[in-house]
This record gives C-alpha cells, structure tokens and sequence, in this order.
C-alpha cells in the first residue's frame, strides 16, 4: 500500500467541538439543521449546505455544491480551519463502551483502489458517487475521510500506543453519540517514515466504511490526472483521505430489518411457512430474554451465526436455520443476511430487491431491538427480524474473494467525526 502524509487542514484545538460534525450520510438534512442551530462554525455549512436554504431545498440542487465551496473558503478566510504547515500523519481515537480503537490517517493512493487492492465488500450506486465527486470537486478537497481497516500490525501497534500515552490534540466527548474521540499530530520525521515504510509491506487495506466516499474520491482523483497535461504522479490529487484501522479492533454491529406486511399471510401461516428452513421456538422463558430498555422491557437477542430473533404480533421467536440451507464453505452463501434474505425476505416475503423494495427498513447500529419492537408496536410495521453480527473476519474473506455482500450487511460503530482534518487536492 502506498500511503502520504499531508499538510491537514483542521480547526484550532479552542473551536474543535464548534467545527466536528457526524458525518454527511447518517443524517438527514433537517437533523443537520437541528443539530447546526445557530453555530455558524458547524461542519454541516460545507457538508450539509443545504441547511443553508429554504427548508424543502435539495442537497443536489447546484447552488448547494457552489454553498459549500463559499463556506469552505469562510472557513479558511475566518481562521476555523487552518492549514498545517508541514506534511504530517494524524491518529484519531474513538472510545465506545470502554474500548478505544485507534485509527492513523493518511493519504491513500488512488491507484491502489483503481487496481482493486484497497478492496471494497459492498456495490456502490453511480448517483451518490456522483453526487460525492461534485462535492470533491467544487471544493478541490477530501472533506470527510473514508474508513478502512488493515490487518494487524505489531510495529503500528507499538506505535499507537506509544502516541496514545501522550497528550492528544483534540479530546472531547461528542453530544450526540456520548463516545470519546482523540487526535494526535505526528510530525516526528523517523515516525513518518516508519508509518510509510510499514504500510509500503502490506499488500492489501479493506474498505469498513464510505464506499460511495472512497469511490468518489479515488475517481475525482483519477479524473484530475487524465485532465492535467503535466500530470506527473506526485500531485496530491493522486491521494485521498482514510483513517485505518487494525482489523481486530473495529467493532460490527447488527443490521436489522424490518417489514411492513407478511406477502397477504396470517401471521400463523407466515410462522408454518418458516419451519420448513428454521427451527422456530417461541420464547416465554425469562433467561432466554435480554432487556433491551430501561424500562425492562423483554427482547430475544440471537445468540450465534445462523440464530435469528423476529418480533411479530408482541412476541419474540428464536429462528435457528437447519442444516442444508447454507453452505459453510460459501463466503457469502453462510452469511446470516444471505440466509433472511434467501429464506425469509424473497422465498416467503416477495421482497426481491433490499435496495429498492417499499416494504422494508433497515435498524442499525446503537438502536438495537427496542427499536425494532418500537416500530412493530406502532403499526408502522408488521415485523423485525434481528441478525447476529457479521464479523470483520468475515469481510475481509469477502473482499479477498472478489465477491460482494449482500446490501445493508454492515454497520461499523462509532462513527468517524468529520471536521478533525481535511485533506486539500492541491
């Protein structure tokens, strides 16, 4: 892997918490309105623009992008991003329920993604990737980094935690996940060439997360050299932002789903027609219950690969898939959302496409089962199923075979904050 530092674009350690944002695509344009209120220093001006128009604008409208552009040059103008003068590698940490992850971010070339070996799990739609070129490129710069995983790495490690003993850069609490996020600058010339050196040995990185992201920003990159006659290879345009991560330290979450109706079946018929792929068990025993709100109120969470929980009609069923109906030496076919999606949601349900399919949500992350059952209760829907966790293990076999999982199979938690640093193009 070839990887760079570079000279970040960041706000002073004082307007930190004033600039950080969540990320672009885990809100909706409203919440970023919320969320922005009066605090003109907030990310979501450049991510979120729209947020800067009448309520009702679309964020692909074009004076959007152009609002982003002017409020990334405000920005700089105003001295709440500022440039670092020299070029540098940053490690940013993420503590959620007492485990801290530590990521380092870099420059990632973007000829190791065009030639596949920064490697990707899930497909990309052309229009969001489009819609995040526009954005690179109206603002000449990697806003919002992707997130990656390598494999592990005694030498990084070691390093890592030599920064992570020191005084960070940044170090607050973000009020809206409640998880501790760090930052260190590594400026020290031998730790460069050690970080550049140690990722130059491995000859493959993972997309975890921002597929559309890294998609766009490799391909903007890509764009640029074509257009550029003295194109030479060393422009940082051949590079874009990602924040990578050992492997054994990412955290997946379960995706869970739900659905508005049973495809014209009465809930006893929909339960028969399960027993021919599933043990069904009805769960009436407290042990077998975990409490999934402070209000003590009783879920079934699965307990193993190939366990299901489904909440219908104010009860929990434990779904045990049987023998023959996933084959273990498939990496996709012996994913748990290969096994729903086979068996449940299309043989059963009629739902054929997750992409584009009406009937059906998706709950992910921190949510968990009480959301599930929340929105079953309200009518909104009939059922949820609930998946245990894919692992990072099993993505990354996924990515080395070529092969693509199936949609909305993952969901990494925490999130990456955006506004830490900024990569610039030139």
């Amino acid at each position: 892997m070839r990887v760079k530092p570079f000279k970040g674009i960041r706000p002073p350690k004082e307007l930190v918490e004033q600039v950080e944002s969540r990320p672009y695509d885990v809100l909706e344009s409203e919440e970023a309105r919320a969320e922005a209120g009066d605090n003109e220093k907030s990310l979501y001006h450049i991510i979120k623009p729209e947020i800067d128009f009448p309520v009702g604008t679309s964020e692909y409208d074009p004076r959007v992008y152009e609002q982003a552009a002017k409020n990334f040059q405000k920005f700089q103008d105003k001295g709440w991003l500022v440039q670092d003068e020299k070029e540098q590698y940053y490690i940013y940490a993420q503590t959620m329920n007492e485990k801290t992850q530590y990521g380092l971010v870099v420059g990632a070339w973007v000829e190791d993604y065009m030639a596949g070996r920064i490697k990707k799990h899930e497909l990309t739609r052309r229009d969001k990737e489009e819609d995040r070129m526009k954005h690179v490129r109206v603002n000449n710069a990697n806003i919002e980094p992707v997130f990656f995983a390598y494999p592990d790495n005694a030498v990084l490690d070691a390093l890592l935690k030599r920064y992570a003993s020191t005084t960070p850069e940044y170090d607050f609490i973000a009020p809206i996940d409640g998880f501790r996020h760090q930052f260190w600058v590594v400026s020290d010339e031998a730790d460069i060439q050690l970080i550049t050196e140690e990722f130059a040995k491995m000859p493959t990185m993972y997309i975890a997360d921002g597929h559309h992201r890294s998609a766009a920003a490799a391909l903007v990159g890509a764009e640029k050299a074509k257009l550029n006659p003295h194109h030479t290879g060393t422009e940082e345009y051949n590079y874009f932002m990602a924040v990578c991560f050992q492997a054994s330290q990412l955290t997946v979450l379960d995706y869970n789903r739900v659905v508005k109706d049973l495809n014209g079946m009465t809930p006893e018929q929909f339960l028969g027609a399960l027993k021919k792929n599933f043990e069904v068990k009805n769960i009436t025993v407290p042990e077998d219950n975990v409490q999934c709100s402070m209000f003590n109120v009783q879920c079934y969470k699965p307990k193993h690969l190939h366990n299901f929980s489904l909440y219908l009609e104010g009860q929990w069923y434990s779904l045990t898939a049987k023998p023959g109906t996933y084959d273990d030496t498939d990496p996709i076919g012996v994913l748990d959302v290969d096994i729903s999606s086979r068996l449940i949601l299309d043989e059963l349900l009629g739902i054929k496409d997750l992409r584009s399919s009406q009937r059906i949500d998706f709950v992910g992350g921190l949510r968990g089962l009480k959301e599930l059952k929340r929105r079953v209760d309200s009518g909104e829907m009939k059922m949820a199923l609930a998946l245990y966790p894919v692992s990072m293990q099993q993505i990354m076999d996924i990515a080395d075979s070529g092969k693509i999982m199936p949609p909305k199979a993952t969901w990494f938690e925490p999130k990456l904050r955006s506004g830490l640093v900024i990569h610039k193009l030139v």
